[in-house]
């Protein structure tokens, strides 16, 4: 049955896995933009993570990808937008039966370091137009440094998988002009890569394979994220974007993080794992007074935590959101299930979610709780988005921005969810979403497939049964009339869009 809606090493060992000191209890803070006090925090400001199945030379990948400073004005003068060196970044994998615990098994860390060939002149980022990353006309330079960690408490395990990796510069325009159409540094934003050699020379030049076969990217990208979040957050009832359309985050640029793993580096493909972020600081920092630098010292804590699109944004009461910042997902299932049992009544009722799916929601405290993003590895490499420039190369067959509820599925050869070891999105037909919230590819529409998730009623037919209830019928769905990103997804790694050229670009519109 179908509903039609109605509308450094030492510090990197301090991340103990797998449990609580993998996110360490921390001060008030919170991931998100809506909570106040990371808005005073944004290179550590967690917007969204992205996992899912990828193909390259007949091997399949986990990509994970870690967004964060988000709202990034493209073009600022002479000034940069950068990772911080003082936080640390990481993008954490369970596997197994700790996707159901939330605990974590293998620890990606990201750290950076910044540096400048001259400090000499008044010109802090470019010298000149960049015709090669690193070249002598990029002034200020980062470097990664890409570490991974496994293991228990007495037999932990960190391993090194490549240092120094070079960071592009941000998309200025004129300066930096092969990100751009025709390398033009006039004309807007590539978009819409199929293959490598369709990628920018920037971005091409900064995808760097390490160690144990992974691919890293890290750097600036435009804003993959859209919707009209104005009228969302607002509990507007008229939903201003039916009749105008609103990308929020149109327009915006933020730093981005992309790995590629392969699958033997996390025990195979027939499983289905867990994927969380997060970011955080050393516990103090100390202002240097004269000529002394400052510095951090002190435990790590916790300034971001990100896992699902929406959930702490959208289905905890602002009195736990720090609350949830401050806690492992390992920790979810007993402070936090009765968001996504019970969602908020006025949630609900704004959006007209049918009476009999307002509370004993379990099919929502299996997708949310614990908070990591779940993923089915034993699919293909699912459909991508593409771009809708004139240049650019369109969306895979078949890929659909509502997921399941656009019709969009891949065949998985995990059992269906009522068997052991089965899939959660396998309701007994053999296949599961090709998005979000099987994984979260770039271009997922995540506030139209959560709301259809609401709409929805994917609890057990009866007893015993794999069969959904009710599963939404999404034809025709676009609650905030925002369908599409600002600028077109590429379609080989690193998958997030290019940057938005300073000199060219627009706010809020749709293409």
């Amino acid at each position: 049955m179908k509903t039609k809606p109605n509308k450094l090493i030492r510090l990197g060992l301090a991340l103990a896995l797998p449990v609580c000191s993998f996110l360490p209890d921390s001060a008030q803070a919170s991931s998100h933009q809506d909570s106040p006090l990371i808005t005073l925090d944004p290179g550590a400001n967690t917007t969204d993570v992205y996992a899912f199945v990828s193909e390259r030379d007949g091997q399949k990948y986990l990509v994970c990808a870690l967004a964060v400073y988000p709202f990034q004005e493209p073009g600022v003068g002479p000034n940069i937008y950068a990772f911080d060196p003082s936080v640390f970044y990481s993008i954490g994998v369970s596997t197994g039966n700790n996707v159901a615990s939330g605990v974590i098994d293998h620890l990606y860390l990201f750290n950076f370091q910044t540096e400048y060939l001259t400090q000499e002149l008044i010109i802090p980022q470019f010298l000149g137009p960049i015709e090669n990353v690193g070249d002598g006309s990029q002034n200020l330079r980062q470097f990664c440094l890409v570490r991974k960690l496994t293991g228990r408490p007495g037999n932990r395990r960190i391993e090194t998988l490549g240092s120094r990796l070079i960071v592009p510069p941000n998309n200025q325009g004129d300066t930096t002009r092969f990100y751009n159409q025709l390398d033009d540094g006039d004309n807007p934003a590539k978009e819409g890569a199929g293959t490598p050699q369709q990628l920018d020379r920037y971005t091409d030049q900064t995808v760097h394979s390490v160690r144990r076969n992974h691919r890293v990217f890290t750097g600036q990208r435009a804003d993959g994220f859209y919707a009209d979040v104005h009228s969302i957050f607002d509990l507007d009832p008229t939903f201003t974007g039916q009749q105008k359309p609103f990308d929020s985050q149109g327009g915006f640029n933020l730093l981005t993080i992309v790995i590629e793993i392969p699958m033997s580096e996390i025990g195979g493909d027939q499983q289905v794992v867990g994927v969380v972020a997060a970011t955080q600081r050393q516990s103090v920092q100390i202002s240097g007074a004269g000529n002394q630098r400052d510095r951090a010292q002190g435990p790590l804590v916790v300034v971001g935590r990100q896992g699902n699109p929406l959930f702490n944004e959208a289905l905890v009461a602002l009195k736990d959101k720090d609350r949830f910042n401050r806690t492992p997902p390992s920790v979810d299932s007993q402070i936090f299930t009765d968001y996504a049992l019970n969602p908020a009544p006025e949630l609900m009722e704004l959006l007209s979610v049918p009476e009999d799916r307002r509370t004993n929601r379990t099919d929502l405290v299996g997708l949310f709780i614990p908070d990591l993003i779940k993923v089915d590895l034993s699919t293909p490499g699912v459909p991508l988005a593409g771009g809708s420039a004139p240049t650019a190369q369109p969306d895979d067959a078949g890929f659909s921005r509502l997921s399941i509820f656009g019709g969009d599925v891949v065949p998985t050869s995990l059992p269906p969810r009522n068997q052991p070891g089965g899939s959660p999105f396998n309701f007994g037909d053999g296949n599961v979403p090709s998005g979000w919230p099987n994984g979260r590819r770039f271009g997922d529409d995540v506030l139209d497939i959560a709301v259809l998730a609401l709409y929805s009623d994917l609890r057990p037919a009866s007893p015993g049964s794999a069969a959904p209830t009710d599963v939404a019928d999404g034809t025709g769905f676009d609650l905030d009339n925002v369908s599409s990103n600002s600028i077109g997804y590429n379609k080989v790694f690193p998958y997030a869009s290019t940057p938005h050229n300073g000199r060219n670009h627009e706010h809020h519109s749709q293409p």
